[in-house]
C-alpha cells in the first residue's frame, strides 16, 4: 500500500512538473487550439489520460484590403442661382468630377464650376454671410472644422451648408 501511495505521489509530482514547465495538462482529448502531446501512464485500476498542450499558432486574419472612393462638389453661383452638384462613391477622381458637374447641370446650372474633389472622406461647403468655401477631411467633423476655420477668418455666420462623404470600402 505504501508503494502505491509513493508511486501516486511521484506521478503527481511528475505531472505537476510537466505542467509547470511545458504547460501540458490532462485533458479528455484535444479541443480548439490544443494538441495531444502524450499520455499519463495508467495502471492499477487507473486509466491512462491524454496530455494536451495549447498551440501557439493563432489563426492569421487576412490583411484588410480597402478600395478608394471619390467624391466631388460643383457649384453654379451665377447671379440668381445657387446650385450645388455633387457625387460620391465613385471609383476615380475623374468620374467623381464628371458626375458632380453633370449633377450641377441637371439641376439647372449653366456655369457650373468644380469646387473640390476628395477621396476616402468627406467634402463640405461652408457658407458665411458674404462668402462660401469648400473643404475636405477624413471625416465630416474634420472637413467642417477646417472649412469653418477658413470661413471665420474673413466672414461671420459660418456654418455647414452642404456635405457629401465617400469613405473607402473594404473589399476583403
Amino acid at each position: 500500500m505504501k508503494t502505491f501511495v509513493l508511486w501516486g505521489v511521484l506521478l503527481g509530482l511528475l505531472i505537476s512538473h510537466q505542467l509547470s514547465h511545458a504547460q501540458v495538462y490532462p485533458c479528455s482529448g484535444p479541443g480548439p487550439g490544443e494538441v495531444v502531446v502524450g499520455q499519463t501512464p495508467g495502471g492499477q485500476g487507473v486509466a491512462s489520460m491524454p496530455l494536451c498542450q495549447r498551440t501557439n499558432q493563432q489563426q492569421q486574419q487576412p490583411t484588410p484590403q480597402w478600395q478608394s472612393r471619390w467624391g466631388a462638389i460643383a457649384t453654379d453661383v451665377s447671379p440668381g442661382r445657387g446650385i450645388i452638384g455633387a457625387s460620391k462613391d465613385t471609383l476615380s477622381a475623374s468620374a467623381a468630377e464628371q458626375s458632380a458637374m453633370s449633377d450641377c447641370a441637371a439641376k439647372g446650372g449653366a456655369n457650373c464650376t468644380l469646387q473640390i474633389t476628395f477621396s476616402n472622406g468627406c467634402g463640405t461647403l461652408i457658407a458665411g454671410h458674404k462668402t462660401f468655401n469648400v473643404s475636405s477631411g477624413a471625416t465630416e467633423a474634420i472637413a467642417v472644422q477646417k472649412g469653418i476655420g477658413v470661413c471665420s477668418k474673413s466672414d461671420t455666420g459660418c456654418s455647414l451648408y452642404f456635405k457629401t462623404c465617400s469613405p473607402a470600402v473594404r473589399v476583403q
